[in-house]
């Protein structure tokens, strides 16, 4: 009788067969594929890990997660890594830990002020309210379409406790005035790198120079878990708290399924417990459960691997777009790289000049009628949003967040887009400005 390791050979080698099957139809119909804008990219090398952790079925959080997160942290440069079940939840983790009361004069508390945009993903925005802070939103540039540095320091008041913001559609922020500001008024800075990883300003990677970063591994994004996300810092106190939060809120640091790893589990006399009360059930926040499964996280492990090329290839789509696009920009104003930054593109964002001949919603069903996916910038301004009528913020004036709700549109630049799909889409921005411009 074959032992399990024979076993499992045999069951990996289907797999692979699976995956062969799968590719073999996998074609391209100019005019009846759809070219979507992001997407999971994987093979069977994916499959097989996702298999080998179902097959050890440890449910949780286990030996992948950790072999994830050493890996994680060290492609970035940062000290330490924590994954979490989705971007989201990292965005909620890093504010909801600098609520901690471990953090003594430098915690946030109710009421204190947060500086964001407004322009963006709402999950950057929820933790702030979820958290009982205010929000203070300050307008972004045109053409970068990140926060105005040169207004940030305008909106610090004696309640500013954070500066929180996003790296908008891969294109790095001007973190050097950004870490300036806080420095000099002592803030915290949390970048979201949610749709940056594998960005660089300064020739370091984005989500190596805030106190906490963000990272998401939805399947649009640079790399996926299906569901999944990461809290990095290089403080071992925020990555105790954040840790903390993410688990419950306990004060244990035991990995699941281990017990007494500080050596002292009935040793200890925290709050208004008793002495010896069992540390892995003492809770020092109000925390979450905001794990990932091992099989999440040996996909992960997986997609690591293949960053490197992931990034080259989102890099060389943007490049060849803007190169048939530049033609256009009477129409278009055309996205912008920050200065001293190397994006890694989440998408080819257009805003269409207000004296063009045509609207978004034209060019925007033309290009969704052949089968072209777009997307807008996420919330456009979230204030004009239903979610967010009766919140508490404060802002002074959004108006470049308002062209982009109102003219922007962006296209997909992830490593799916082939050289021939990218002929396709190029063709039809021609037909249409044809039709439409007479040129």
């Amino acid at each position: 009788m074959p032992d399990e390791k024979e076993l499992r050979k045999e069951i990996f080698e289907k797999v692979r067969e699976i995956y062969a099957l799968r590719k073999s139809e996998d074609r391209f119909v100019p005019g009846k594929s759809r070219i979507e804008y992001g997407g999971r990219i994987y093979d069977e090398k994916e499959m097989i890990s996702l298999v080998d952790a179902s097959l050890d079925f440890w449910l949780t959080t286990g030996r992948y997660a950790k072999e994830f997160e050493e890996g994680f942290a060290d492609f970035l440069g940062v000290d330490h890594c924590l994954i979490a079940n989705s971007g989201s939840s990292a965005n909620l983790l890093a504010i909801s830990a600098l609520t901690s009361p471990e953090l003594g004069k430098k915690r946030i508390r109710k009421g204190d002020e947060v500086i964001t945009t407004a322009c963006g993903f709402p999950t950057t925005l929820n933790p702030i309210i979820q958290n009982n802070l205010t929000p203070v939103f300050v307008d972004i540039e045109l053409g970068t379409y990140n926060i105005m540095t040169e207004r940030v320091a305008e909106a610090i008041t004696e309640k500013t406790k954070a500066i929180f913001i996003p790296h908008i559609l891969g294109n790095p922020a001007k973190i050097r005035d950004i870490m300036e500001i806080a420095e000099e008024h002592n803030l915290w800075f949390i970048e979201d790198n949610c749709d940056a990883v594998g960005s660089k300003y300064e020739g370091k990677y984005t989500g190596s120079f805030g106190h906490i970063s963000t990272a998401s591994f939805y399947p649009a994004h640079h790399m996926t878990m299906g569901e999944g996300g990461a809290v990095l810092t290089n403080d071992l106190q925020l990555k105790r708290i954040i840790a903390s939060f993410r688990d419950w809120g306990r004060a244990c640091w035991c990995e699941p399924g281990k017990d007494d790893s500080c050596n002292r589990r009935f040793d200890w006399q925290i709050g208004k417990l008793p002495y010896g009360y069992d540390h892995k059930y003492t809770y020092t926040h109000i925390g979450y459960n905001l794990k990932v499964t091992d099989m999440q996280a040996a996909i992960g492990v997986q997609q690591l691997k293949k960053l490197p090329q992931f990034i080259e290839k989102r890099k060389d789509n943007y490049a060849l777009l803007y190169s048939k696009l530049k033609k256009y920009e009477d129409y278009f104003i055309m996205p912008k790289a920050t200065a001293k930054s190397d994006p890694c593109w989440f998408g080819f964002p257009l805003c269409i000049k207000e004296s063009a001949p045509f609207k978004r919603d034209s060019i925007v069903r033309f290009l969704e009628d052949s089968k072209i996916a777009t997307r807008m910038l996420f919330g456009g301004n979230l204030l004009k949003q239903p979610a967010y009528e009766d919140i508490e913020y404060k802002t002074g004036s959004l108006e470049n967040t308002d062209i982009v709700m109102n003219n922007l549109f962006w296209v997909g630049v992830y490593p799916g887009i082939t050289r021939e799909k990218l002929e396709y889409m190029t063709d039809k921005f021609d037909r249409f400005i044809i039709s439409h411009c007479g040129r």
